[in-house]
């Protein structure tokens, strides 16, 4: 029986033996799923080159383990190169989707939010905070953790614009009588809500995807943040 093909993007590579990679695949069909390419480091392969992050791919697996093989390759659309900001952007967005999204999960609407994100990295870097920014509520939307930002999980009542709000654990956004780092303004909540993304609701979607990430990224730094840092 053939292997159905995939569409996919390589989200890690990492030397396996003499001349293979392990590959971390993003794929719209499978979700995050890992395959030995097998003899992809040699000078004469000409599959190395289309093991490149952000880029499009059509794959085909085979194996009943975790581990695949990656057995057919082929490029899906042209590579754009990604520089400077927008580059160390993309391979945050690579770096987080492969520490947190569960391996072997279809995840249709995230790989399309995923899609999205590196398109448009690539055509215009200059919006790269919005660009991670609704990624990162995406991915939070198929973790099953988006809190709801209209009602206040503890009482009920709708959010008040004026009020502060801390984010409970596996129960949303209750009221509290002090700010501080960890609490949101009601009007804050309002434009995550609407995913308003004004200099201030930035702010706010960075410091929430922070805090709802965190139990998943855990507290290991991720290198593309290291990486941004000290390009600095």
């Amino acid at each position: 029986m053939v292997n159905p093909w995939l569409n996919a993007y390589v989200l890690h590579r990492r030397p396996y033996r003499e001349t293979s990679f392990i590959v971390d695949f993003f794929s719209l069909e499978l979700g995050r799923v890992s395959a030995v390419a097998r003899g992809v480091r040699s000078a004469k392969s000409d599959r190395r080159s289309l093991l490149q992050p952000f880029q499009a791919l059509r794959v085909q697996l085979s194996g009943k383990s975790d581990l695949k093989n990656l057995t057919q390759l082929e490029g899906n659309g042209s590579l754009r190169m990604l520089t400077g900001n927008a580059l160390y952007c993309a391979l945050y967005v690579n770096e987080i989707t492969n520490r947190v999204l569960p391996a072997g999960v279809e995840a249709a609407e995230l790989y399309g939010a995923y899609a999205t994100a590196v398109a448009a990295l690539q055509q215009d870097g200059t919006g790269a905070e919005c660009i991670l920014r609704q990624y990162e509520l995406a991915l939070l939307q198929e973790l099953g953790v988006m809190p709801d930002f209209t009602t206040d999980a503890g009482s009920g009542a709708a959010i008040e614009p004026s009020f502060h709000y801390e984010l409970v654990t596996e129960l949303g956004f209750c009221q509290v009588k002090q700010a501080s780092r960890f609490t949101f303004t009601g009007d804050e909540l309002n434009m995550l809500a609407e995913q308003h993304f004004s200099p201030s609701g930035l702010k706010a979607a960075k410091r929430l995807c922070r805090l709802a990430l965190h139990p998943f990224v855990g507290d290991k730094p991720l290198k593309s943040r290291e990486l941004f840092l000290a390009s600095r």
